[in-house]
Parts: C-alpha cells; sequence; structure tokens
C-alpha cells in the first residue's frame, strides 16, 4: 500500500551485455562471459529499491573484438532498444561495450534517441549527465589508446618475426604444410610446382598452360587452376625461401622449392606485358616460312627486310630478283605477313577436315600410338582455339613440323604437309594421362 503523497517509482527494465575477445575458455562450464554477468546481475539486484528489474534475454558475444559493432549480441541488443524492450544497459566494464571512440558515440546516439541508461558497474557514471558523459569520454579514450598500443606491438611483433623468416600464419601456399608454426615442404605438391615453373618458361604463355593442366587433370588441392591463380603463383617468393612483410623479401626459415635461375626466367617473362613481348619475340624470330618457300620454277625465296618512315617491312624474295630485278621472278617480291597469314589460315582449315584428320590417325597408328579417330580429331582441334595464344617461335617451330614445302605462283600458294609432323603434333597435343597409359 502506497504512502499518500509518496511518488511511484519507475520500473527500469536492464540488459546486461558480456563480451570477450578471443574464444579461449569459453568451453568451460563457468567462463569470463559467466563472471561478467553474475557480477553485473548482483549489480542489478542491489538496484532494486531504484526500481531496476533483470531482462532475462542473455545479450552474449563471445569472440569477437570490440573495435567492430558487427556483434550478433550487441545487434540483437540494439534491435530490443529500438523496440521500447530496455531502459539500462548495464555491462561489467565500458569496453565490454565498445573499444572505438567513433562507434561509441553512434551507441550513445541510439541510447539517448530511446531514453536509455548506460551504467558500467566497475567504472561508476551514468551517461544521463554531463559529468558521466565526460568520464565516459575519458575512459574510453583510453580504452581506444590500449587498444592502438596492442596493435602496434601484433605489427611490430609480425614485422620482427618477418625479418627473421619466421611464417607468422595465412593461407597455406600449394607446396607446403605447416607443423610447429613452420613450413615444410610437401614433395608431391612441390614437384607440380616446379613442373608449373618450368612449363612456363618453355611455353611463355599462361593461356596455353592453364588450358594444358585442366586437360592433363592438375590441380591445386582439388581446385582448378586459373590465370590469377597462376601468376600469384608464379610471383610468389616464397617458393625460392624468401618471407616478404610489406614488400621486403627477407630470407625465411623454409626451404625452397624453386631455385632461383628457373625464378630469374619466370620473372623475366612475367615482368614484360603479354602483348609487348610477342612483339619482342616476332621480331627477334626467324621468317616463319624460312626454308619451306619456294617460287615457280622450284627457286627457294629467302626472307628480306626494309625499313621506311621508321617502319619494319618484310618480304620473301628469290635471289635473283635481288641481283637483276622484280622481273627475274613472276612474282618478284612477296609481302611475308601476306603470305605467312595465308599459310596458317590454310594449315588451320586442314587439321579440321575429316580427310586430314583420317590421314593424321593413319600415321598415329603407323608410329604405335593408341587413339582413335575422335581422340586425333578432338586434339587437332585444340590447336587452333590455342593458335593466337602460342609465342612466334612456338608458331614457327609447329609451322616447321607440318609443312614440307609451300609453293608460291601468280595463282594463289599451294602447301604440301609433312604426315609425321602431324603424328608427332598428336603426340604432343594429347592429354597426358593418355600418354602414361600408352606407355
Amino acid at each position: 500500500m502506497k504512502t499518500a503523497g509518496t511518488k511511484p517509482i519507475r520500473k527500469l527494465r536492464c540488459a546486461v551485455y558480456t563480451r570477450k575477445s578471443t574464444e579461449e575458455g569459453l568451453e568451460m562450464e563457468f567462463n569470463s562471459l559467466d563472471a561478467q554477468r553474475e557480477s553485473c546481475e548482483a549489480y542489478v539486484a542491489s538496484q532494486k529499491a531504484e526500481g531496476w528489474v533483470l531482462v532475462p534475454t542473455h545479450y552474449d558475444d563471445g569472440g569477437f573484438s570490440g573495435g567492430t559493432l558487427e556483434r550478433p549480441g550487441l545487434r540483437r541488443l540494439l534491435s530490443d532498444i529500438e523496440a521500447g524492450l530496455v531502459d539500462v544497459v548495464v555491462v561489467y566494464k565500458i569496453d565490454r561495450l565498445s573499444r572505438s571512440l567513433m562507434d561509441f558515440s553512434k551507441l550513445v546516439e541510439v541510447f539517448d534517441r530511446n531514453d536509455v541508461t548506460f551504467v558500467s558497474i566497475t567504472q561508476s557514471f551514468n551517461t544521463t549527465t554531463s559529468m558521466g558523459r565526460l568520464t565516459l569520454n575519458i575512459l574510453l579514450s583510453f580504452a581506444q589508446f590500449e587498444r592502438e598500443v596492442i596493435g602496434e606491438r601484433v605489427r611490430d611483433k609480425v614485422a620482427a618475426s618477418r625479418r627473421k623468416g619466421i611464417w607468422m600464419g595465412g593461407p597455406l601456399p600449394f607446396g607446403y604444410r605447416c607443423a610447429d608454426r613452420k613450413l615444410l615442404v610437401v614433395e608431391e605438391e612441390a614437384a607440380i610446382v616446379r613442373m608449373i615453373f618450368e612449363r612456363f618458361v618453355r611455353l611463355g604463355s599462361a593461356t596455353m598452360l592453364v588450358r594444358e593442366l585442366a586437360a592433363e587433370g592438375i590441380t591445386r588441392r582439388g581446385k582448378k587452376l586459373d590465370k590469377g591463380g597462376l601468376y600469384k603463383m608464379l610471383a610468389n617468393p616464397l617458393y625460392i625461401g624468401k618471407a616478404v612483410h610489406k614488400g621486403v623479401a627477407y630470407d625465411g626459415e623454409h626451404l625452397p622449392i624453386i631455385d632461383q635461375a628457373l625464378w630469374d626466367k619466370v620473372r623475366s617473362i612475367t615482368e614484360v606485358s603479354p602483348r609487348v613481348r610477342a612483339n619482342r619475340t616476332r621480331v627477334q624470330t626467324p621468317a616463319l616460312l624460312k626454308g619451306l618457300i619456294f617460287a615457280p620454277g622450284g627457286r627457294a625465296m629467302t626472307p628480306s627486310h626494309t625499313r621506311k618512315n621508321g617502319r619494319l617491312y618484310r618480304y620473301y624474295v628469290t635471289t635473283n630478283v635481288i641481283k637483276e630485278g622484280p622481273d627475274a621472278c613472276p612474282v618478284g617480291r612477296v609481302p611475308a605477313a601476306q603470305v605467312e597469314n595465308a599459310v596458317i589460315d590454310q594449315l588451320r582449315s586442314l587439321l579440321r577436315t575429316p580427310e586430314m584428320v583420317a590421314r593424321t590417325w593413319k600415321s598415329v597408328r603407323a608410329e604405335g600410338e593408341t587413339m582413335t579417330e575422335r581422340e586425333v580429331a578432338a586434339t587437332l582441334g585444340q590447336l587452333d582455339p590455342l593458335w593466337d595464344e602460342l609465342f612466334p617461335a612456338e608458331q614457327a617451330r609447329i609451322v616447321q613440323l607440318l609443312v614440307e614445302r609451300v609453293d608460291i605462283s601468280t595463282d594463289g600458294v599451294h602447301i604440301a604437309l609433312r604426315t609425321e609432323g602431324l603424328a608427332q603434333l598428336a603426340g604432343e597435343l594429347k592429354p597426358a594421362k593418355n600418354r602414361r597409359n600408352a606407355a
């Protein structure tokens, strides 16, 4: 029964929030979150005369940093505050709610908008008073300072460990396993890494190498290697025994998988853009049809070039034209790019014809290979989409392998193919697993 003139006490619903940065010890029957809750519940009980009552809902975040607001327990608490279910937020220490001054100011705005009081039971203050707000800002500034100091210590420790070549965690690189915080070589994977580096040096094309690896069923721990993953592997100095921190490489504790010479060869290729690399190689590569092209009458044509206004013009020409003038041969000088493109276009078309597939299959069988005619067709079909990805030197090698003779006349271009070259090319393009089975 209320005494006359006594003002009724307002009931204040109190929500206890607890947090722990790490998951260590959370599996114990009585952990840090339980200890925080028990202390806060005792404090709420001590304020019963002021109308404080405990909200039964638990708002706990185990294993979440105080540097972010993206915590499930905190999100539930804020949702209940916006729904008008909480009047007082009780925590053990202020940094349990947040360690960021900016984040805490956002929380205080939510509290003020919903007439919610914030209380820390070990740091006595109330956010509804100016002195409480001042105390709050001071304590929170120290909490953020402590967090930043801890972060600096961790960063300094990581940097010092990296300088000593110590593995500091992260995604485990293919070719290694981790034991006692040290990287150890997995020889089966290391052999694949070496093979990839060596084949890239030989091919010079990431696109072609990725397609070959996919065709041969070679993966990186069950996942197909794409061009991005390949370039990351080729650029990882970990494989030559280095530990990198902020762009600086230090000698690592782990053993290298790739030797320095092979690494340097790969870097000399990857550090040049594919377009520039192809242009350089094209200039340095001998003419595509050198030794294969003949003029009417059977006279051999040799590559020649001239420069005009800084541009290079390539030709195929017979020696008598050089000595006697253009009238000495019916076709005169033949533009190299034009005749080479014509030969390549015919070659790519011929490899897709049923007659050429059947001819190649017979040659393959004669060489003792165990490929079906369908496999031969599929294998030769790989060359067409890959042709533009090949370096000019590799294109020249294939032309020399397949073409026996190119005869130029006033009527056009005639190509004679080498049957044994077709069989050899089919064997090179055949997936590795088929070659192993044949062996």
